[in-house]
């Protein structure tokens, strides 16, 4: 199976910088286990990020950008479940505390 991360980010926001950063973040940390990552201008205020066409981040259904820890866990969960991300897994969402 083959890995497609897609980052779409509004022109007219000046979210490039921001887009470009996350992508080499993602590109540094998932380098054995992305096959493309793409960045998509858009308009209308979009940010989303997309793994093998699933939308699994939304700036306009969170309120919000996604912090790097965060994006590289939902990412990770959507290529590699069961690989570790070291610090930056800290407490996993998906896990129960461990107390």
């Amino acid at each position: 199976m083959t890995n497609h991360v897609t980052i779409t980010y509004c022109t007219g926001c000046k979210w490039l910088l921001r887009s470009a950063w996350m992508a080499q973040e993602l590109l540094t940390t998932f380098e054995a286990d992305l096959d493309e990552l793409t960045l998509r201008p858009g308009s209308g205020g979009v940010f989303e990020v997309q793994v093998n066409e699933k939308l699994i981040w939304s700036r306009k259904e969170a309120g919000r950008f996604p912090d790097i820890k965060e994006l590289k866990q939902l990412v990770r969960n959507e290529i590699a479940p069961d690989r570790s991300l070291g610090h930056t897994d800290g407490h996993r969402t998906d896990q129960p505390d461990q107390g």
